[in-house]
């Protein structure tokens, strides 16, 4: 059974990091090892929040330390329209919104605009609320479980196939959850184990985490209790329960991740070699 911990995980998250001071919890999945013993390659598999605020130097960064080749947004309409990326020369920009907008509209009606302008206020508020709960609890399993969704993860799979030679970034808004589940599924092609696939997601309670504990007190101190307190850790922070059970879901309906990947995700073995080759060490 997977354990947190966060001395440990404090020290993972300095050799994870990526030195970008204007992009949110930009992360490298380099260093990590995997079953057969090889670590994946260095400063090649970048992760992280939107690049709309990405500094001039960050911005060079990106293009000439880390040579970086494609950048996968996965974020949704409104999203990408209220705060877009600013892009790096030398690489193709992918838009790729990862949730269905045939279920993305019910969720938009409880989630309104100002839940992505302002969404520790907009917890404050309503944590209380049984739909905004509900979708804290169900977004991991409804997004794995979706046509749509997987689609647009296979979309993503192919491509990384036939990247070419430099980094890949890819996105969401607070780089945690449809980035989150990204990087799950890579590492899991990759060879990773459980527990790295979970260490790896939970970073980002680290990185947020002075984010989250003030919104925690003020719902705490409004009188919110547990399911409150879970939501906002599940829209703030990387809430591990939710997203392990979502694992376990697609284990359960498919038999592996690996058959995840190969079934609904169209990978092949070749793809799953190819992507060994590129990012593994030899």
């Amino acid at each position: 059974m997977y354990q947190s911990g966060d001395i440990e995980l404090s020290g993972l998250l300095q050799r994870q990091l990526l030195p970008l001071a204007s992009v949110a919890n930009a992360r490298q999945l380099g260093g990590y090892r995997m079953a057969d013993g090889r670590r994946v390659r260095d400063n090649l598999l970048l992760r992280g929040g939107s690049l709309a605020a990405l500094s001039p130097d960050d911005l060079t960064r990106l293009r000439d330390t880390y040579r970086l080749r494609l950048v996968f947004d996965f974020r949704s309409e409104i999203e990408t329209r209220l705060a877009p990326d600013r892009k790096v020369a030398g690489s193709r920009y992918i838009w790729l919104p990862v949730i269905d907008p045939d279920t993305e509209k019910p969720v938009n009606s409880n989630l309104p605009s100002e839940a992505y302008n302002n969404l520790p206020g907009f917890l404050v508020q309503h944590a209380s609320d049984p739909r905004v709960q509900q979708v804290a609890r169900n977004m991991y399993t409804e997004t794995v479980l979706n046509e749509y969704s997987q689609l647009q993860y296979a979309a993503f799979f192919e491509m990384l196939v036939d990247a070419p030679e430099g980094a890949v970034y890819w996105h969401c808004a607070q780089g945690k959850d449809r980035t989150g589940l990204a990087a799950a599924l890579l590492l899991a092609a990759l060879g990773a184990d459980r527990e790295t696939i979970l260490r790896d997601y939970e970073l980002s309670n680290v990185y947020y985490r002075a984010d989250v504990e003030p919104v925690l007190r003020q719902v705490t101190a409004d009188g919110g209790g547990d399911a409150e307190r879970q939501t906002v850790i599940a829209f703030l922070g990387a809430h591990v329960g939710f997203f392990d059970r979502a694992l376990t879901v697609v284990e359960r309906k498919y038999g592996s991740l690996t058959d995840y990947l190969t079934g609904p995700l169209c990978l092949t073995g070749n793809d799953i070699d190819t992507l060994r080759g590129k990012y593994l060490e030899k």
